[in-house]
């Protein structure tokens, strides 16, 4: 079976549709989340997501809109909650935090536990890095999978950790940003275009093929800037951060 593969969209619909368009035929498509908060298209992004009826779960944005007052939403937040109509609002609600579509294979945002902390990296007071191996084994666990689907970073990443194979297909929607949590850091993809990977099983194990795709991403920076977003309009043309303007996540 091969799966498409697509996390942090971030109300990025060009991007997405660009996706599409590169993968073709796939037997399904797999959603980990953050799927629509940003200065961009969020309800556009939903109205096209929802009768396609993909695998799709919840990442920390998911959480965020539907839990936290409007005042103590970040900005990005709280412009996306103003735009959902109660029929996006269902959709988010009725996502699961994570998902097996079949054995073997587990999807989850950011770890199998918290849809806040990275799996494959490790934020220090000094910036981001790749997470030791036993880093990343701590947040592991113990998943029942030989594969492991995650998101939440943005970057993409395929690798083994305690003989379990773990993809970050990276983000759809958005190849830089500066975050505060737990310490202030930049992700940076060095490139604007959208990320997504194919995932198939086969009889000699998983495969898989990590993507990185063109599309309008100066229209996607220009809707940002209508939107008073200037640090989303340099992370969209350039997957760098410039301005800082306050945190993307």
């Amino acid at each position: 079976m091969k799966f498409g593969v697509v996390s942090d969209i971030h109300g990025n619909l060009p991007a997405l549709r660009a996706v599409v368009a590169d993968a073709g035929a796939v037997d399904a498509w797999l959603n980990l989340g953050d799927i629509l908060s940003s200065p961009l298209w969020p309800a556009e992004t939903a109205d096209w997501l929802m009768p396609r009826g993909w695998f799709t779960m919840a990442g920390n944005h998911e959480r965020q809109l539907l839990t936290q007052a409007l005042p103590r939403m970040s900005r990005t937040d709280r412009h996306t909650a103003e735009l959902l109509q109660p029929a996006h609002r269902a959709w988010l609600a009725a996502l699961p935090p994570m998902l097996r579509p079949m054995p073997g294979l587990l999807c989850v945002h950011g770890t199998p536990t918290s849809d806040l902390v990275y799996l494959l990296e490790t934020v220090t007071p000094t910036g981001l890095r790749e997470a030791a191996p036993p880093e990343a084994a701590e947040r592991l666990g113990t998943p029942d999978a030989s594969l492991v689907l995650c998101g939440h970073s943005h970057v993409p990443r395929d690798v083994l950790v305690n003989g379990v194979r773990v993809v970050n297909p990276g983000s759809v929607g958005l190849q830089a940003y500066d975050d505060s949590h737990p310490y202030d850091h930049v992700v940076e993809n060095g490139s604007p275009h959208a990320r997504y990977a194919w995932v198939e099983s086969t009889p000699t194990g998983w495969q898989v093929t990590q993507r990185q795709v063109a599309y309008d991403w100066e229209a996607a920076a220009v809707q940002a800037e209508r939107h008073g977003r200037g640090d989303w309009a340099d992370a969209l043309r350039t997957g760098r951060v410039a301005r800082r303007e306050n945190s993307i996540t």
